[in-house]
């Protein structure tokens, strides 16, 4: 059994800095998670914590219900996977695989078996032979995936392996490391600070932020359900749109205005009553709108006066830019969206800027005044003091 089980961990270092804080996360056998938050987060620590290349301060952090808090990286029975693949580059493709079984002693026989199987599943069973240099980005990295797979280990830690490769060959290793798993069904922890990337290859997903864990999900409860305003800006591309919003009482439903916007919600939170005539902060994903025309009107029942600002059209989808006169949202959260893209809260300008997906057949245009449709029903709440959802 391959499951990590993370208890109550934290990192502090000698210079006093906090890089985690009371982390808990179980991974079951042979599930993959992956860990995905802004540059910075403590991601990387925590999988070297497991990976047994850092100290653990606080908690507890066990690997097939062994505690290994004082146990030397190479009896953790784990296999690393760097962004980097850390090839030697001397040797041969089959040699660099067949390193780590040489240094266990393994028969000339059993490590050509298990080196042969490897390569073959990978499809790099005829560069046994080269060098790293002579192979291209993808090959290294399945180089680097066959000398993990060789040691048939009870968990694979990776570290952002994708993150080297072109977008075209990122995309092909993304199923391709999908499809390993699938076949090999080892306990996997996967790193990186590509959202998508996340929620296209996880079981489950672990965000963090600022060394605090936010959410650990499927990707599709995270995407439906971000437990705050971080999560939920974090997660989906392109972002949550925000917005500040007064929701009041009408009859049986609720409104929530938001500039000279009045939109009805049928299936509004019990707790967002609590609210009633109170700032907040009302998250709306971009295929929450659509072109009037191509709505279906019992879903996209509300709709919203706009003037496009920006079009850009990408084939399968079309993005409408536009702009309300309202106050931007700025909170700690935003803050720390805005960061990892290099920017500053001083971006948001004076307005509140939306995007929208809307249907590629559209014919609207830069400059053009038009309503859009609004499905009431996508509409997320946060509370603007303590970032969280309201539910």
């Amino acid at each position: 059994m391959g499951a990590i089980k993370i208890s109550s961990v934290g990192k502090i270092y000698p210079n006093g800095t906090r890089a985690l804080e009371d982390v808990n996360i179980e991974i079951n056998d042979g599930e993959f998670v992956v860990l995905v938050g802004p540059s910075g987060c403590g991601k990387t620590t925590l999988l070297r914590m497991v990976a047994g290349l850092e100290d653990i301060t606080e908690g507890e952090i066990s690997i097939a219900d062994n505690v290994v808090n004082e146990v030397a990286p190479k009896d953790r029975d784990i296999a690393m996977v760097f962004q980097n693949y850390a090839l030697y580059p001397h040797m041969s493709v089959y040699d660099n695989m067949a390193f780590s079984l040489k240094l266990r002693k393994l028969s000339k026989e059993e490590i050509d078996k298990k080196v042969k199987e490897a390569a073959k599943t990978l499809e790099i069973d005829e560069l046994l032979d080269r060098k790293p240099k002579a192979l291209s980005g993808g090959q290294r990295q399945r180089v680097a995936m066959g000398r993990a797979i060789v040691r048939s280990p009870q968990a694979f830690l990776m570290d952002e392996p994708l993150s080297n490769l072109d977008a075209k060959l990122r995309v092909q290793m993304r199923a391709e490391l999908g499809q390993l798993h699938a076949q090999l069904e080892t306990t996997t922890l996967y790193v990186t600070h590509d959202q998508v990337e996340a929620m296209t290859m996880g079981d489950r997903v672990a965000v963090i932020r600022k060394g605090v864990l936010q959410q650990i999900d499927t990707p599709r409860e995270i995407y439906l359900y971000p437990r705050n305003i971080f999560v939920a800006g974090f997660i989906g591309s392109p972002s949550m749109n925000f917005v500040y919003a007064t929701p009041t009482k009408s009859g049986k439903s609720m409104k929530v205005k938001f500039g000279d916007n009045e939109v009805k919600v049928t299936n509004a939170p019990e707790a967002l009553s609590n609210f009633e005539g109170k700032e907040i902060v009302i998250g709306i994903r971009p295929e929450a709108f659509e072109d009037s025309i191509y709505a279906n009107e019992k879903e996209f029942s509300e709709q919203v006066s706009i003037e496009v600002t920006l079009l850009e059209q990408l084939g399968s989808d079309t993005y409408v830019h536009f702009y309300k006169d309202i106050k931007p949202v700025q909170t700690k959260a935003i803050e720390e969206i805005l960061a990892d893209e290099g920017e500053d809260i001083s971006v948001l300008g004076n307005e509140t800027k939306f995007i929208a997906r809307i249907n590629p057949n559209s014919t609207v245009e830069e400059g053009q005044k038009i309503n859009l449709a609004l499905d009431p029903n996508k509409l997320h709440y946060f509370d603007p003091e303590t970032g969280l959802a309201i539910r």
